[in-house]
């Protein structure tokens, strides 16, 4: 049995097979997840887990280089916007429109749907290289 970090089977397997530049996103329980790409359904109840909780959790097992974040993020939900960087403060943001950022699943590994509901916390991990 897997005694650290991430210990979701799922989401472990996903993290271990990315290479540098793969996408992982990970977002609130409303985020529309796009035909065709692996949902990890983690949502137990409204907030549970957070979606800041189950970032924390990835992190501990993903380089990650660049994030992309809505731009909505930064009115709507300055809370998220500040703990996201708290976490990365050293990672590129990017942030684009929200309907861009829906439309940029379709190109992630998978996506990670918390219990969150709160506005935009949605976010997509672009992974880095550890050499």
């Amino acid at each position: 049995m897997k005694k650290t970090g991430v210990i979701n089977s799922e989401l472990a397997a996903v993290i271990a097979g990315m290479g540098h530049m793969d996408w992982l996103s990970v977002g609130d329980a409303g985020m529309p997840v796009p035909m065709g790409v692996k949902k990890i359904d983690l949502a137990l109840a409204q907030q549970l887990p957070s979606f800041i909780d189950v970032l924390k959790n990835i992190l501990t097992e993903l380089k990650v280089q660049k994030i992309y974040l809505a731009e909505e993020i930064k009115t709507e939900n300055k809370e998220q916007l500040a703990a996201v960087k708290a976490l990365m403060p050293d990672v590129e943001v990017v942030f684009v429109p929200h309907t861009q950022l829906k439309k940029d699943l379709a190109k992630t590994h998978a996506f990670v749907r918390t219990g969150e509901m709160t506005p935009f916390a949605n976010v997509i991990l672009e992974s880095g290289v550890t050499f």
